[in-house]
C-alpha cells in the first residue's frame, strides 16, 4: 500500500487533501494541533474503509515537538510515498510592529518544520515506490503585500526550499509546491474584502479546497517527471499585476 502523511490534515486545505488522498486509495498519516478532533474523526472514516490510518498531534513552532513528530510518523511508516505540508500560520502585522517571537513562530512553523520534518523523514521517503514532497506556499512568497512581511519571506523560503530539495534529493525524491489563490476565505474577511479579492481573480470566483487536493493528486499520480516547480491554483490571480 502506498502511505500520505499531511501537516494540518484537520481542517480546510488539509483536511481536503487527506480526504482525496484516502479516497485514492493511500494510506494515511494525519498531523494536527489544535484540530487533533477533526483529524481523529477523519481517520475513523477512512479505517472503516479499510485504510491504514496513524493520528499524529504536534505544535510545529515548537523545534523540539517536530523532532519527535518526524522520528513517530517514520517509526509508524517505514516507506512513505506522499508528504504534504500543509500546516501553515498566516497573519497580518505591520512590519515596525513585528517581535521577534512572532517571526520566529511565524518562520517555525512556515519553513523550519517542513525544513527539518522532510530530513527526519528522509529515510521513509527513500523507501517509498515514487516519492513525492509537497510544499503549500502562496503567491506572497514571490508578490508580496503589505502587512505580511514575516508571512511573506517564510513562504519564499519556502519556494526556495522546493527547489533546493528538488536538486538535492533526486532522482528518486521528487519536491513540489501548490501556491493557492483565495481558495477559501480568511475568516476575519469581510463583504467588502472579499469584494476586493475577487475583482482581482481572472476567473471571477473563489476557488475551492478541492481543486487543490486534486492538484496534489496530479502531482503524485500524473507528473512523475515534473520536480522543482511551483503550481500556482489561484484562478489566474498571480498572472496579472
Amino acid at each position: 500500500m502506498t502511505t500520505a502523511f499531511i501537516t494540518g490534515a484537520g481542517v480546510r486545505v488539509g483536511s481536503a487533501v487527506a480526504r482525496a488522498l484516502g479516497q485514492a486509495g493511500y494510506d494515511l498519516a494525519l498531523h494536527a494541533n489544535r484540530s487533533a478532533e477533526s483529524v481523529r474523526a477523519l481517520a475513523e472514516e477512512f479505517e472503516a474503509l479499510g485504510r491504514r490510518v496513524t493520528v499524529h498531534t504536534a505544535d510545529l513552532s515548537r523545534p523540539e515537538a517536530v523532532d519527535a513528530l518526524g522520528a513517530e510518523v517514520r517509526a509508524a511508516h517505514p516507506a512513505l510515498d506522499v508528504v504534504v505540508h500543509n500546516a501553515g500560520l498566516y497573519a497580518a502585522v505591520p512590519f515596525g510592529a513585528i517581535t521577534r517571537a512572532q517571526y520566529q513562530t511565524m518562520v517555525g512553523v512556515n519553513l523550519d518544520a517542513p525544513f527539518f520534518l522532510t530530513q527526519a523523514l528522509l529515510p521513509s521517503l527513500r523507501a517509498g515506490m515514487s516519492p513525492l514532497v509537497v510544499h503549500l506556499t502562496d503567491i506572497a512568497g514571490e508578490r508580496p503585500v503589505g502587512g505580511y512581511a514575516h508571512y511573506s519571506v517564510s513562504k519564499a523560503g519556502l519556494i526556495m526550499l522546493t527547489r533546493a530539495l528538488a536538486v538535492e534529493l533526486a532522482p528518486h525524491v521528487r519536491v513540489n509546491a501548490i501556491s493557492p489563490g483565495t481558495v477559501a476565505f480568511p475568516e476575519d474577511f469581510d463583504a467588502a474584502a472579499r469584494e476586493d479579492t475577487l475583482r482581482r481573480i481572472p476567473l471571477g470566483r473563489e476557488g475551492r479546497v478541492e481543486d487543490v487536493a486534486r492538484a496534489v493528486l496530479f502531482l503524485a499520480r500524473d507528473a512523475p517527471y515534473v520536480t522543482g516547480q511551483v503550481l500556482a491554483v489561484d484562478g489566474g490571480r498571480s498572472a496579472q499585476l
